[in-house]
């Protein structure tokens, strides 16, 4: 068993079920990039304080997620350009499970994102189920099935965890591996892991004095464009260089 599945044992667990009541009405999230040494330590010092999500015996979680863009990559563009109203679409599997929807997420200017979703047999249905995500895209995307295909697949693990007072979750992504549909380019990211904090509005949070404690630095991560950039030199990124330098030193530090 490897370290990190070692510690997760350490906490309580909480159950789907249990989770799905948690309501996050007024939620803000924030993103924080750290190390795998860094991690192992945040899982230690949440003891106490944090429930962790199980689902059938399992506290590690398996996704797959393919997202679309415009032949010109527009959504990419966007994001770099750092505009804050931006719009994702992908695919999303969940590797244990086999269940698949088609996602469609929007971030508005104040920092608020909403996601609606539809069931899929999975990404090679797309055509075969358009009489669903045709009028599904007209209601919540801004583009049309017919001005987008997809550009980039990643792979990665997540641990759910949710604080004992049941206000905020955290989601912790490592593992990630990314493949550009287009360019053919591969990257895998082994050392560095995403962690968001999802809480309801600014109550206090007992994760936030953690990740302080363990140097964990708050940084913008989107799996789309961060995987876009390390998989296809042809991409504005200029905006994405010091994030792109901050990880290339995690990968390489030993």
């Amino acid at each position: 068993m490897d370290k990190i599945a070692e510690k997760t044992l350490l906490l309580p667990p909480i159950t789907l079920e249990e989770m799905s009541g948690i309501k996050l009405m007024n939620r803000t999230d924030t993103k924080f990039v750290a190390t795998l040494e860094q991690l192992h330590a945040f899982l230690l010092a949440v003891r106490g304080k944090y429930y962790i999500q199980e689902i059938n015996s399992k506290r590690i979680a398996n996704y797959h997620t393919t997202y679309f863009d415009t032949a010109d990559y527009q959504m990419y563009g966007i994001h770099h350009a750092g505009r804050q109203v931006r719009e994702k679409i992908r695919v999303r599997t969940y590797l244990d499970s086999d269940d698949t929807f088609f996602e469609i997420k929007n971030k508005n200017n104040h920092g608020r994102t909403k996601k609606k979703r539809i069931s899929v047999k999975g990404l090679h249905s797309i055509e075969k189920e358009r009489e669903n995500i045709v009028p599904f895209m007209a209601k919540h995307a801004w583009y049309t099935i017919d001005k987008i295909s997809p550009v980039i697949e990643n792979w990665f693990s997540r641990i759910t965890l949710v604080n004992y007072q049941k206000t905020e979750r955290l989601t912790i992504d490592f593992n990630l591996r990314f493949h550009h549909l287009k360019s053919d380019g591969r990257q895998q990211l082994q050392r560095v892991a995403i962690i968001e904090l999802k809480r309801d509005g600014n109550v206090p949070s007992p994760a936030l004095d953690i990740l302080r404690e363990t140097r964990i630095k708050r940084s913008g991560f989107s799996k789309y464009c961060i995987g876009s950039a390390l998989t296809n030199s042809k991409l504005k990124r200029n905006n994405f260089k010091e994030r792109l330098t901050m990880i290339s030193k995690m990968e390489n530090k030993r």
